[in-house]
């Protein structure tokens, strides 16, 4: 019988973190992952992962891993992603979390069924859980960009990307520079004929390093949000990182965080030594020629595009999630449904610095709201009257782009004061 679990779907760090925080309250669940194995996107093997060979995190495992589970002093600053499966293996093992798994079993749909879930799996399985936590991650479904022609050479998404050969003498026009985009032309330099990159606008760039230190490391005096985004971007563009309009960027529509920072500056070196050049937005195909909007032509025998991912949640209706004709759904915390009290989703965040330790306390959350339920309905149900009523502000005075991915992003130290304000009011700590 099922009808007394609860039911998580992804087998990445949020699902994991989730599997953990329900064991430790004593919840009974099962987990679902679609793939032979856990590690989410860092399972490379797994056919809806979206890393490359080179890939690595971005941020220092110091401020991306969990708290109560350090990464091995001898695993990189910057992890590769091997390094990571491996991490979330031992995470698994170490906390029993895979008796609770069924591996290669994908959640084809969910649906309310009295005060129940339906799940049905690929399997042909159904069940009735008594509530589900969608943690399958945020990066898996490609965005493909609305462009006009066809083009008659490679095209390929960044997610179908894994290993640079495929540029081979080739000519090569990577379509979007966010972290992805500038990592596979890094990765293309040295095996392309001809490596273009297409912007539509201007980034920050973020070292990876500073005063031989992962950046992120470095502790900094709390300022207000447009004085310090002032003094950050002086520092880095005097100091630090080379202006990146001098090698053909536009200059930034938006100021430092209001999007997501470029943390690679070996693209910036490729640049400055005339490996790569940056084009314009593309206006449209013709057979292998690319036009761009500033009236240039180009040919070229492969388009890539590293133009991001949107939020799929394909397996449960949108209403459910209160998506209506909002770029993501309206959840509180960006966690709870106000339609269900049963219904969760780990991992539709974004912040600098929240790392996975944030995806915990989230799961953390969930779990001792869910023991409240039973042991303290009371409080379950103040909390149940706030995820209905209230709508918090999470973006801590800045001013977020407003393109699907920055839809969900916080700022981190209040979206984590408000997460320990609602475990005490549910009694935890």
């Amino acid at each position: 019988m099922t009808q007394h679990k609860y039911a998580i779907i992804g087998g990445g760090p949020s699902g994991l973190c989730a599997a953990k925080n329900l064991k430790e309250q004593g919840i009974p669940f099962d987990a679902f992952e679609a793939a032979s194995d856990i590690g989410g996107l860092w399972n490379i093997k797994n056919e809806y992962s979206t890393v490359y060979e080179s890939a690595h995190l971005i941020s220092s495992k110091r401020m991306t891993e969990f708290d109560d589970f350090p990464m091995k002093e001898e695993v990189a600053d910057y992890p590769h992603h091997s390094e990571l499966l491996a991490y979330f293996k031992d995470y698994a093992q170490h906390f029993g979390l895979y008796e609770h798994y069924r591996l290669n079993t994908r959640v084809e749909k969910v649906e309310p069924h009295q005060d129940a879930w339906k799940l049905l799996t690929d399997k042909g399985e159904e069940f009735l859980y008594k509530g589900i936590i969608i943690a399958n991650g945020c990066l898996s479904h490609p965005n493909y960009p609305s462009i006009q022609g066809e083009f008659e050479g490679e095209l390929l998404h960044s997610k179908d990307y894994k290993n640079p050969a495929v540029f081979e003498g080739k000519r090569v026009l990577v379509v979007g520079a966010g972290n992805s985009g500038c990592d596979i032309v890094v990765d293309a330099v040295h095996r392309a004929k001809k490596i273009d990159m297409s912007v539509r606008r201007g980034y920050h760039f973020v070292p990876k390093y500073l005063f031989g230190k992962p950046a992120d490391t470095i502790g900094a005096i709390k300022l207000p949000v447009a004085i310090r985004q002032k003094v950050h971007t002086w520092l880095l563009n005097t100091f630090f990182v080379i202006n990146p309009q001098r090698l053909g960027f536009p200059v930034p529509d938006h100021k430092l965080y209001e999007s997501h920072p470029i943390v690679n500056t070996l693209v910036l070196y490729h640049l400055g030594h005339g490996d790569v050049r940056v084009k314009k937005d593309v206006l449209g195909f013709q057979g292998k020629t690319v036009k761009f909007k500033d009236g240039t032509e180009e040919e070229y025998d492969m388009v890539l595009y590293a133009t991001g991912y949107r939020l799929h949640y394909p397996f449960i209706d949108k209403q459910h999630l209160n998506w209506n004709d909002s770029k993501v759904p309206e959840l509180y915390l960006n966690i709870f449904s106000p339609k269900h009290e049963n219904l969760f989703v780990l991992g539709m965040v974004e912040a600098t610095g929240l790392g996975w330790e944030g995806r915990n306390k989230q799961a953390k959350l969930v779990a001792t709201y869910l023991k409240a339920q039973a042991d303290a309905p009371e409080k379950a149900k103040q909390m149940t009257k706030l995820v209905r009523n209230q709508r918090l502000n999470l973006k801590g005075g800045f001013k977020y782009m407003e393109v699907d991915r920055m839809a969900y992003y916080v700022e981190k130290d209040v979206y984590l004061k408000q997460l320990k304000r609602h475990m005490k009011l549910l009694g935890g700590d």
